[in-house]
């Protein structure tokens, strides 16, 4: 028996790169509510990139499971963020091998030239800054989707 592939899937994995503002807002939305263990962020300075493997919710398919009434699915997704001169945390404990992330958007600042600072917010106030030469993001899906373990879309009330 050999391992499913994505062409015994509903879907196809998603590709997708953002070099602009608004190629970021997609990825952006995306990516929201994305989970994914501390230790799974990597920074390879020599390469000058940054990427993350995360377990992302699967947006694009929210209404067609509620439509089929099927379960929500998520899939593991590679981030990667490319020309990358320099990374900082906030409110994050590296140290703390445990951590899980909860990604709630990507945010880009743009400077003089085309370079910018790339802004990762996550659940809790922590985030990550990096400073990049220019704006090149991509997802790219790298697994089947799977049942979302909690059998929920993820939820964020209105603030009052």
């Amino acid at each position: 028996m050999s391992d499913a592939g994505f062409a015994d899937g509903r879907d196809a994995p998603l590709r997708l790169r953002a070099v602009d503002c608004d190629d970021l807002k997609v990825l952006s939305a995306l990516l929201q509510d994305a989970v994914f263990p501390i230790t799974e962020m990597r920074l390879d300075r020599r390469r000058r990139r940054f990427a993350v493997l995360l377990n992302r919710f699967r947006w694009e398919d929210r209404l067609g499971a509620e439509r089929r009434g099927r379960v929500y699915e998520r899939v593991q997704s590679l981030l990667t963020v490319e020309d990358v001169l320099a990374a900082a945390t906030d409110g994050i404990d590296m140290a703390d091998r445990d951590t899980v992330l909860s990604l709630l958007a990507l945010d880009f600042t743009p400077g003089s030239d085309g370079t910018g600072r790339l802004l990762l917010t996550f659940a809790g106030d922590g985030a990550v800054a990096l400073e990049v030469e220019c704006l090149d993001v991509c997802l790219g899906d790298v697994s089947r989707p799977y049942a979302a373990p909690s059998g929920k879309a993820p939820h964020h009330p209105e603030a009052e």
